[in-house]
């Protein structure tokens, strides 16, 4: 049995103009954009289109504006025939994966993730935190140095992106520290240009917040399977979606589980729905014989329906 997934960027992924070409050559993408305008109460279309950078870099922003573009693009995937059996999203992009697969109504969706975003943001002083990839070194390794850069600060593993590509979060000099071990044990390391540290135990003021939300959604079973990514089990009901999102929020997303599960379901092809080709990158790390095709406008969606082989 073979089977296609979408997967779903997260937060990193924005560029000014995301989505134009398809607002612009889709009713069915211009739909949902005109639908994030609606549910923002602004023209909240124009600052994806035409910015300014610093404005769709603020995290309240940032994470309706890849929604938007993400679920948007799906919309017009499954207009050229690519329907998914399965999805993932990786941090932000679980609420594409779940908004696509109908457990979560857009409208809610895109409201729900700018108040995460300003709760994930107001839960660590800005400055106070930092995030870093460690390149090169087995999560074991990476939890070792960061038990031992400690020192009494949080820094621990905030995303397993893959084999060798770990990504850490906490206090920033914790960080640091954590980060010039890992260079001096053979290691490579890059700070990340985040607002604050994503998925460690700082954001646990940011979780609680986001469970308050959240009783005020209404949330419907998954049309088909959704990998979490707080332990890479698979939703498929609706009683399952809560506790998945709220957990994320404070502890590691576990992207190479993610994406293991979905190749033990079958899954051969993958598709990156929405901004960037990160996903896609990453995949080819976890298992080289998966197809991954990235869509994020009209020419890469023709390719990928080519590639799919999807006949229409």
């Amino acid at each position: 049995m073979t089977a296609l997934a979408f997967v779903f960027p997260g937060q990193g992924a924005q560029a000014v103009g995301m989505g134009r070409a398809l607002h612009q050559s889709s009713s069915a993408a211009k739909a949902v954009f005109e639908e994030a305008d609606a549910a923002l109460g602004e023209d909240f279309s124009r600052l994806i289109f035409e910015g300014p950078d610093t404005e769709l870099a603020l995290t309240r922003n940032t994470q309706p504006a890849i929604l938007t573009v993400s679920v948007a693009t799906a919309a017009v995937c499954v207009e050229r025939g690519l329907r998914p059996a399965f999805a993932a999203g990786h941090s932000l992009g679980e609420y594409s994966a779940l908004a696509v697969a109908g457990a979560l109504a857009f409208g809610d969706a895109v409201r729900l993730v700018r108040r995460r975003g300003e709760f994930m943001q107001d839960a660590v002083p800005v400055g106070t935190g930092a995030m870093a990839a460690i390149m090169g070194m087995g999560v074991a390794d990476v939890e070792t140095l960061c038990r031992e850069a400690a020192a009494g600060d949080v820094v621990e593993v905030a995303n397993v992106n893959s084999a060798a590509q770990i990504v850490i979060a906490g206090h920033r000099e914790a960080v640091e520290r954590a980060a010039a071990l890992a260079a001096s044990r053979g290691g490579k390391k890059s700070m990340l240009p985040v607002s604050a540290p994503f998925h460690c135990s700082l954001m646990a003021p940011a979780a609680q917040r986001l469970a308050a939300e959240l009783t005020s959604i209404k949330i419907g079973a998954p049309r088909f399977p959704v990998v979490r990514n707080v332990d890479a089990g698979l939703t498929r009901r609706a009683e399952e979606v809560k506790p998945g999102l709220v957990g994320q929020v404070a502890s590691p997303v576990r992207w190479t589980d993610c994406m293991r599960v979905l190749l033990d379901q079958g899954v051969t092809t993958f598709v990156e729905v929405g901004p960037g080709r990160t996903l896609t990158a990453l995949l080819k790390r976890i298992d080289e014989g998966a197809l991954g095709l990235a869509v994020s406008d009209p020419d890469s969606l023709t390719k990928a329906v080519v590639a799919a082989g999807i006949h229409r």
